[in-house]
């Protein structure tokens, strides 16, 4: 007579950290969503809000949204929760606030109409006369 198979069950893994870091993996996702213009703004010390914000771009209204869905279903993949999402409806502008990085996903005309990278890059430091 044959043995029988173990039947006992493997142990649950323990729960993983996020195996890329929050930056990392935004950046990657928006690379894979085929979003355009990409640029980073470092507000470590310029802003309580978050550590960074992305700022990039989307051909279309529905490239805008399926960027922030990507995005939206990354974060929550790998273990960063939810984000805040304002936008997602009309998709010309979206913001996904994941905490220490906020995206800003835009059509082409409605980024250069608000420019707000230029906004956050520019050195409040210098002296203001």
């Amino acid at each position: 007579m044959a043995a029988l198979p173990d039947n006992s069950l493997p142990a649950p893994a323990p729960a993983a950290a996020p195996d890329k870091p929050l930056f990392d993996l935004i950046l990657d996702t928006l690379e894979d969503a085929k979003a355009e213009d990409t640029i980073t703004v470092d507000l470590a010390g310029k802003s309580s809000l978050a550590d960074h914000m992305v700022v990039t771009s989307g051909r279309s209204q529905r490239h805008v949204a399926a960027i922030a869905d990507q995005v939206i279903t990354a974060l929550r993949d790998n273990g960063f929760g939810k984000p805040r999402v304002e936008g997602l409806p009309h998709a010309d502008w979206v913001l996904v606030d994941s905490g220490d990085v906020i995206v800003h996903i835009f059509r082409p005309e409605v980024r250069e109409f608000y420019n707000i990278e230029k906004m956050w890059q520019a050195d409040f430091s210098a002296d203001q006369h």
